[in-house]
């Protein structure tokens, strides 16, 4: 999916993008308003800041709706709930307040695309990992063998995403920034935590394997059942591109 990014923070917006980029949306990134109006290659979806530089981004929200049916996600600091009504009224599709995690964009915009485009975004079922592990992501549930798997917010997040690219080395930067928060500063610890108690859970079904130094690589240990949703392929997880350096 491509995706047009309308924001002049630089750390906020390289965030965004890195995050992005990883769950395999492609980016244009615009840092002003009339830069975002001058865009012509093609996108699927905006995230558009309101504070811009040059011009007020509700401005840009209601020209780029002039101009068509492209779903829009307002990202700002503004709170006020008028803004946010404005926003809405005048074309937004949702609106999203910093500051925000990765994963709540993606979710946003999965959640936008399903409500407008439902016709390319049907839910298609479980993710199947070999034989023995389904993850359902629409309904946040994990079984293995058949039998549903207890696991917490964080222990689910974070198999979430570790199975959204199985044999990939994920850097434990990169999983904390997806599964915690962008702004996290405290101890990686946690994830360590996290990390033993689904080796535990789901032992013999899947390893994750510790690259010291780097971080972890989740592998499907049934090779003999490749990876697979039990319909068709979940069109909200489109194919990665190789990862940012």
């Amino acid at each position: 999916m491509r995706v047009l990014l309308v924001e002049d923070d630089e750390p906020v917006a390289e965030s965004l993008r890195r995050g992005l980029l990883r769950y395999g949306f492609t980016v244009n990134w615009a840092t002003t308003g009339t830069a975002a109006l001058a865009v012509t290659d093609p996108y699927d979806l905006v995230l558009l800041d309101l504070g811009l530089p040059d011009t007020d981004g509700l401005d840009v929200c209601r020209a780029l709706r002039r101009r068509g049916d492209v779903p829009i996600i307002v990202i700002s600091a503004r709170s006020d709930e008028t803004d946010r009504v404005v926003g809405l009224e005048i074309g937004a599709d949702d609106y999203v307040s910093k500051p925000f995690g990765v994963r709540e964009v993606i979710a946003r915009i999965r959640a936008v695309m399903r409500r407008v485009r439902p016709a390319q975004y049907v839910y298609g079922g479980p993710d199947r990992y070999g034989s023995r592990l389904l993850v359902d992501r629409k309904a946040a549930r994990v079984r293995l063998d058949g039998a549903e798997v207890a696991l917490t917010p964080k222990e689910y997040d974070l198999l979430a995403f570790l199975t959204e690219e199985p044999g990939a080395l994920m850097s434990r930067e990169q999983i904390m920034e997806a599964v915690w928060d962008a702004n996290w500063f405290g101890p990686t610890k946690t994830l360590d935590v996290h990390v033993a108690a689904l080796r535990r859970k789901l032992a013999g079904a899947v390893v994750i394997e510790t690259v010291r130094g780097v971080g972890f690589r989740l592998v499907v240990t049934d090779t003999d059942t490749a990876t697979s949703t039990d319909t068709a392929p979940h069109p909200a997880h489109p194919p990665h591109p190789a990862r940012p350096v």
